[in-house]
């Protein structure tokens, strides 16, 4: 079923002015069109109409959602999703309508990421000399997540001409620039995929290719976590994105300073940041109980 026109136009800005992964925007459209079924209950959906809505009405699409046993987490994250929606709306088509104002997302504990120890990231971006290619280019990706912190999204978004010295250029959420430095050991893993890759990798193409000569998907590289998680004994919260929480947590471990760490990170908001202090407080806590002769 093709997505009514504003809800499509919102989507493509999604992708293209502010790069959100093709996971993200798969999950704006599955919560959108249940907002927009909602709506048309009504009557046909139009920016007037949308800039007509009422705090009723929002509040009574939550209770519908609430009532079908929605959790917490996942009431939290339809109410961004409609807030999200509704900016675009007010710049794009001058939609006054706030439902920020109407709309109280519920109260979700965060959940403290588990960061992957230091030698078990190191041996995640680890290929042998006799390693295929394609081997050599997952090892590569996965020690770029854990040495340089990036989102999945960010590291197959790379071109070969990103690279330059010791520095990476990572396109991040809403276009967002940021210059990241890279360890010799990622220069030396990316170069031994470089070199070992059959397909010509332009400054201006792809840096991480598929065996057709596509960018690498998202997919593959899970693929490989998994497999990877399975040969070291790894628990299953050992995902491509512990690997970033990883970076900080060991960064700020190693007495980084939290602005530094949001640079690093691309996050707009030192408060996205500061879930790393509650994750390197609770290495302490264990460390202490485990430890100590008076636990």
């Amino acid at each position: 079923m093709d997505d009514p026109e504003l809800l499509g136009q919102f989507l493509v800005a999604l992708g293209d002015r502010e790069r959100r992964s093709p996971h993200t925007i798969r999950a704006y459209r599955s919560t959108l069109r249940r907002f927009w079924d909602f709506l048309e209950r009504g009557g046909p959906v139009c920016p007037d109409r949308l800039g007509a809505l009422t705090p009723a009405d929002f509040r009574r699409y939550l209770g519908e959602r609430r009532a079908g046993g929605l959790s917490n987490r996942s009431a939290a994250r339809e109410v961004s999703v409609i807030r999200a929606f509704f900016r675009w709306l007010r710049r794009t088509h001058g939609v006054t309508c706030t439902p920020g104002e109407h709309l109280s997302a519920p109260r979700v504990e965060r959940r403290v990421p588990r960061p992957v120890a230091p030698d078990a990231a190191a041996a995640l971006g680890t290929a042998a000399d006799d390693a295929d290619w394609t081997e050599k280019r997952d090892a590569a990706v996965l020690l770029l997540l854990y040495g340089a912190g990036l989102r999945i999204s960010e590291a197959l978004s790379l071109s070969a001409g990103d690279l330059s010295g010791d520095l990476v250029r990572v396109i991040g959420k809403g276009n967002k620039v940021r210059d990241v430095p890279v360890l010799p050991e990622i220069r030396h893993a990316i170069g031994a995929y470089t070199e070992a890759c059959p397909l010509d990798l332009p400054a201006d193409g792809p840096l991480f290719r598929g065996k057709n000569g596509g960018r690498l998907s998202p997919g593959l590289v899970r693929k490989r976590m998994r497999e990877a998680r399975a040969a070291l004994g790894l628990p299953d919260s050992a995902t491509p994105h512990a690997l970033r929480h990883s970076f900080a947590t060991h960064l700020l471990a190693r007495g980084a300073d939290l602005r530094t760490i949001q640079e690093l990170l691309g996050h707009a908001d030192l408060g996205s940041t500061q879930i790393y202090t509650e994750v390197d407080a609770a290495h302490l806590l264990d460390v202490y109980r485990n430890a100590h002769p008076r636990s």
